[in-house]
């Protein structure tokens, strides 16, 4: 997997029939996919095999301009209401956190809710600011956070992070997060090697909230044993699914 600069490029496994779209629809909110790049290259990653979610596809030509956001999410509102907008798409969002910071500030001075899913890695990737009160500041109402191991060991086997010492900047940021008032869930994928229940714990712990997303599965790959028959599962990154 190709690396540039802080980030992780990554090569899809088949060919890309279609350009990005940059807003797309999920359950009842909408989405929004501003990267390609990430700080991790989880075994799991549904970018790993396919380019789609939702049946849309996500890989960008380019990083669109705040400009081309926003345009984005105008015409899927003219679609109808949405009980959120979610930053997620392939890549990690806080790769890119002035446009984070820009759209959620226009969302909420529509009133709309907007939540970040995200690996936890923000504050890595932008040493110079401080990204919490960032986020705060701007009006996130709520943020996932990718925990996906209940140590550094198994965190680094699955999630291959760019940064070392990476499993100790995801717990400060969700415990950043949830210090700032920030309803912060912490997310686990459905895999063998997740100890969901440590995880959950974990996050009781911390005072996060707590999901176990579904995994996309390649054909023939066993599903993991669920955490107790009530765990939510869904079908879209961070607290929605595959992940971040």
């Amino acid at each position: 997997m190709p690396r540039e600069g802080r980030s992780i490029v990554p090569r899809y496994n088949r060919g890309v029939s279609e350009h990005g779209v940059i807003a797309y629809r999920g359950k009842r909110n909408i989405y929004v996919n501003i990267t390609n790049r990430c700080t991790c290259a989880c075994t799991f990653c549904l970018r790993e095999f396919t380019d789609e979610v939702y049946g849309y596809p996500l890989v960008l030509d380019h990083e669109p301009s705040m400009e081309e956001i926003t345009q984005a999410l105008e015409l899927e509102f003219l679609e109808g209401p949405a009980d959120e907008v979610v930053f997620c798409g392939l890549g990690e969002p806080t790769l890119r956190l002035a446009e984070v910071l820009a759209v959620t500030e226009w969302l909420r001075l529509r009133r709309v809710p907007v939540r970040l899913d995200t690996n936890g890695l923000g504050q890595l990737a932008n040493p110079g600011l401080e990204v919490v009160p960032a986020l705060v500041a701007v009006g996130l109402d709520g943020v996932s956070v990718s925990l996906n191991a209940a140590d550094p060991e198994t965190y680094d086997r699955l999630c291959r992070p760019i940064y070392s010492k990476a499993f100790r900047a995801v717990i400060a940021f969700a415990t950043e997060c949830i210090r700032a008032g920030l309803p912060t869930t912490l997310t686990v994928v459905d895999h063998p090697e997740v100890d969901a229940a440590a995880c959950a714990a974990l996050a009781e712990r911390l005072g996060a909230g707590f999901r176990v997303r579904a995994r996309a599965l390649r054909r023939g790959t066993p599903a993991a044993p669920r955490l107790a028959a009530d765990t939510t599962a869904a079908a879209c990154g961070g607290e929605d699914g595959w992940g971040p």
